[in-house]
């Protein structure tokens, strides 16, 4: 595991997001969950998920979707699916 894999999953817990943000992921995302932010922290906690630090961000590839998480204050900031080629 990287450093900044482990950083990210060191610091888990202290994951959350936004109104605007939930309503954004699950939209994005087509998501029928209650919480937003626990299905991400499976995701990102997955062994398959790869975690990679740009500047402030953390962006995280799993399942076809990447989900944007800052650096500083861990904030879901979005999630996308990714396009398939």
């Amino acid at each position: 595991m990287n450093d900044q894999k482990c950083e990210l999953i060191e610091n888990i817990g202290k994951l959350h997001t936004t109104e605007m943000g939930v309503d954004r992921i699950k939209k994005n995302l087509s998501l029928d969950v209650d919480n937003v932010v626990t299905w991400c922290r499976g995701k990102i906690q997955n062994p398959n998920a790869t975690i990679l630090r740009k500047g402030k961000n953390w962006y995280i590839h799993i399942d076809a979707c990447e989900i944007t998480v800052n650096a500083s204050s861990y904030t879901i900031i979005t999630a996308h699916k990714l396009k398939r080629n």
